[in-house]
């Protein structure tokens, strides 16, 4: 990036951790905390404390700028320079809490990766399991649905990023999902066999993904008639299969 110390050899930089660290906050208390110069409070743990929680806040700036960068140019297109302008800061700012664009996608992926797992958590709650098919379906895909929609980066860092980190975790996110739906598919269609299980499992989750595009393109009622549209296909697709009560 010309000009500016953001070009290809920053950009690809060693990579270092997340500057959550003590340095880092007194590093960035020390550039612009007008008005509260380091060592103003001597002998207390006041000073430390604020440059610790300056330092959280501005990695939440630049994560959430990160997140808008990368929802609208996709993250090959993303540049720290962009990252940064995003939040208001300079790019030197940036660089003191990360060293390039991939250490911030991997902060952020893992953040949004652990929401991620929330989510589903509460979709695959046992009390949701145990529902007739329809409401099942209800409680497992609006939380998920929900959590894409308000977190659209995390669409666009799983599957644009090709960033190891990312990928790998992204990749055991897809497993877990799949053991959860197969749980349930095994608890609820009597006599599946193993193919049986992992081909409908497989299905399922192809077929929510597809339209999970649809859902996070549209706003509005046009979101709302393609999320009703993606039930109506599960329905259709698991009612011959799966019982209307689960077996006790």
């Amino acid at each position: 990036m010309p000009g500016t110390r953001t070009g290809k050899n920053a950009e690809k930089g060693t990579k270092r951790p997340a500057a959550d660290s003590a340095e880092a906050a007194t590093t960035d208390a020390a550039t612009d905390a007008a008005g509260d110069p380091a060592g103003s409070d001597t002998g207390t743990a006041a000073t430390p404390r604020r440059r610790q929680a300056r330092g959280e806040r501005r990695i939440s700036q630049l994560l959430a700028a990160a997140a808008g960068v990368f929802c609208r140019t996709g993250y090959a297109s993303a540049s720290t320079n962009a990252i940064a302008r995003e939040a208001g800061v300079s790019p030197g700012t940036l660089y003191q809490y990360f060293p390039n664009k991939e250490a911030i996608a991997v902060e952020l992926g893992g953040q949004l990766l652990h929401r991620a797992n929330e989510a589903h958590g509460q979709a695959f709650r046992p009390e949701n399991i145990h529902r007739p098919l329809p409401e099942l379906l209800d409680a497992v895909l609006d939380p998920v649905i929900a959590f894409n929609c308000e977190n659209p980066a995390f669409w666009a860092l799983m599957h644009g990023t090709g960033v190891p980190g990312i990928a790998q975790e992204h990749e055991k996110l897809h497993e877990s999902l799949l053991t959860r739906i197969e749980a349930v598919l095994r608890d609820r269609c009597s006599g599946i066999t193993p193919d049986e299980l992992a081909h409908t499992s497989n299905m399922i989750l192809g077929i929510f993904k597809s339209s999970l595009d649809l859902i996070l393109a549209h706003e509005g009622d046009e979101r709302a008639a393609y999320t009703a549209e993606l039930k109506t296909v599960l329905l259709r697709y698991l009612e011959p299969m799966i019982t209307a009560t689960p077996p006790h």
